[in-house]
């Protein structure tokens, strides 16, 4: 398998590229968090374009050490005032133990994968609710940055705010 597949797809986006020269900064002050799932299409399911936001996308759409990282840099040097943290439904983390997850990556990987930790999410609510707090306690995140815990449904396109 080679990559001319994506080498052509992107000669083709090039070919009417306008984001040349733009600055980076968060045109609708907008930062998101969410899961790495190819189900989530961050920018669309908030009506936003290339250039609006900023993203951060891991397993679980969980709010980690580097996701606060990215979020400090986003408010104080991007334009971000608000921040969305959303997780999906029928998430692999938040709907396997750690235990199911070895045993599949192991089997797909034909070595022991029990090493590796995927930090799976039992209560997603919780979850939710912690990483919110994560954000919203944050010393470097003032109080002026609207934050949010929402529960993106991949059957409905549609997202709740749960936190």
């Amino acid at each position: 398998m080679s990559f001319d597949d994506l080498l052509a797809a992107n000669r083709a986006f090039a070919a009417d590229f306008d984001l040349a020269g733009f600055d980076g900064v968060a045109r609708a002050g907008v930062a998101i968090v969410t899961c790495m799932d190819s189900r989530i299409a961050p920018l669309h399911m908030l009506g936003l374009e290339p250039g609006d936001a900023k993203i951060f996308r891991n397993p679980g759409g969980r709010v980690t050490p580097q996701a606060l990282e990215a979020l400090v840099l986003g408010v104080h040097l991007l334009g971000v005032d608000r921040i969305l943290v959303v997780p999906h439904t029928r998430c692999a983390v938040a709907s396997n133990t750690e235990e199911e997850l070895h045993e599949r990556v192991s089997a797909s990987a034909g070595v022991d994968a029990t090493w590796q930790q995927f930090h799976v999410v039992p209560d997603q609510l919780a979850a939710l609710k912690e990483d919110v707090h994560k954000v919203t306690s944050h010393p470097l995140i003032p109080d002026t940055v609207e934050v949010g815990g929402f529960l993106y449904d991949v059957d409905t396109g549609l997202i709740e705010q749960l936190a």
